[in-house]
């Protein structure tokens, strides 16, 4: 097998910027996650809580536990590629429409599709999914302190907010690191599927070198090597951030 490199020399910008625009997507799909899995988590740990005294509440919490399990079990149960295909082609064009968009209309919806329309609809997908993921694993962290701790809180006045703020969550959040990394370095890889809507990162890069030459293993074998070093960083991040945590418990 004979690889060309060379044939990469004038492609560098186009690279570079699809490095760019991977790591746009894949941070703000990782902080739009983490808000929405944050939410969707702790509605769905909100089955063990005690009944909330507000009878408003209390009759919002049960369809919220229903409308958050049916959520996540779509996004987990059906493929990311279709999710980004529904948002892009059928979600998007209700909410930004030149003729009458929920969101945004008129020319201004023209221009903001013709600019961002593919960034937007990638990065939503993205968020949706990753949120579903997340909330498992925030529901999941919040669910491995023992019951002990919420009793104690109790004990000493706190109600099962102010419990769940000041005790729960900071100790589940320590536990949820390595998962939430884990899912850091799926979103990173999972990004080069929004290539189909034609954003312009890695992937398409990568496309668009092979098709003018007419060569793979090269500009594949460029972007893998580039995905691989954006999750050893994530990783060693994340190594960096358990480090205190580690120190402490010695």
């Amino acid at each position: 097998m004979d690889l060309r490199w060379e044939i990469l020399a004038g492609y560098g910008p186009l690279f570079l910027s699809g490095l760019v625009m991977t790591v746009q997507l894949t941070v703000v799909a990782i902080a739009g996650g983490l808000a929405l899995g944050l939410v969707l988590g702790l509605v769905s740990s909100s089955r063990e809580a005690p009944a909330p005294k507000s009878a408003l509440a209390a009759a919002l919490l049960k369809p919220a536990q229903w409308l958050t399990l049916g959520y996540v079990g779509f996004f987990r149960g059906t493929p990311l590629f279709v999710q980004i295909l529904l948002v892009h082609f059928a979600l998007m064009p209700a909410l930004v429409h030149p003729d009458g968009g929920l969101l945004l209309s008129g020319e201004a919806a023209r221009a903001f599709r013709q600019q961002h329309g593919a960034f937007f609809s990638g990065a939503l997908a993205l968020t949706l999914n990753a949120g579903a993921y997340i909330s498992e694993i925030f529901r999941a962290g919040i669910q491995s302190i023992h019951r002990g701790q919420m009793q104690a809180a109790y004990s000493l006045g706190l109600d099962h907010v102010q419990s769940m703020r000041y005790v729960v969550v900071p100790q589940a959040l320590r536990r949820m690191v390595p998962p939430l990394v884990n899912e850091g370095v799926t979103l990173i890889k999972d990004s080069s599927l929004v290539s189909a809507i034609g954003l312009a990162e890695l992937a398409l890069a990568a496309r668009t070198v092979a098709g003018a030459y007419a060569r793979y293993w090269e500009p594949y074998l460029a972007i893998s090597a580039i995905y691989l070093v954006l999750t050893l960083l994530l990783s060693q991040l994340a190594k960096r951030l358990e480090a205190p945590e580690h120190q402490r418990g010695r």
